[in-house]
């Protein structure tokens, strides 16, 4: 285990836990999966997507979304980390540069384990014993795209535009739209 990897995953999320271990391995593993080059002058050897080429979607957002974060370079701000939330520890990862994607599952672990047991069991697992490799089933979302700002003509505040509606002839943000569905009973 890269140690001081482990220490900046740690530090992010704040405390050291099996689910943190999961994302770092899955991340990790994701690395290799996916011939991703890392980039040996930032961050301490972290895999780093400076813009959208490394994209996760996390089918949770549990702790090792964190460690995904850190050592991918993924975020939500940057439109390269997405959910597909399921509640399962899952993970697709994409390379837009090569094509390459992966979905990488956690295979169960052993019944009645504590916390602490669970941690331990995590952390002296190799990432090609903890996950199953499956073909990504969610299509590569596009790049992410800056929209314009609308001012909504209900509330005054400003909201995308691609989260805008017209009703009677208004730009209303989502939360001064009401939803017209007959249909839904």
């Amino acid at each position: 285990m890269n140690t001081e990897l482990w220490d900046k995953c740690k530090a992010f999320h704040g405390h050291e836990c099996g689910g943190l271990t999961i994302g770092y391995k899955a991340a990790l593993y994701a690395i290799k999966l996916l011939d991703l080059k890392t980039d040996e002058t930032a961050h301490n050897n972290s895999c780093i997507s400076s813009d959208e080429q490394v994209v996760c979607i996390s089918e949770n957002d549990a702790c090792g979304v964190d460690a995904i974060q850190v050592i991918m370079g993924c975020s939500v701000g940057k439109g390269n980390l997405l959910f597909h939330m399921r509640g399962k520890q899952a993970f697709s990862f994409y390379n837009r540069i090569n094509g390459k994607s992966v979905r990488l599952v956690l295979k169960p672990k052993p019944e009645g384990m504590t916390r602490g047991e669970s941690f331990s069991y995590y952390q002296n697992l190799e990432p090609e014993a903890m996950f199953d490799v499956k073909e990504t089933t969610i299509s590569l979302p596009e790049q992410a795209r800056i929209f314009q700002s609308v001012k909504c003509s209900c509330c005054g505040e400003t909201a995308s535009e691609n989260m805008v509606r017209l009703s009677e002839g208004k730009m209303l943000c989502l939360d001064c739209y009401e939803n017209y569905d007959r249909f839904q009973v």
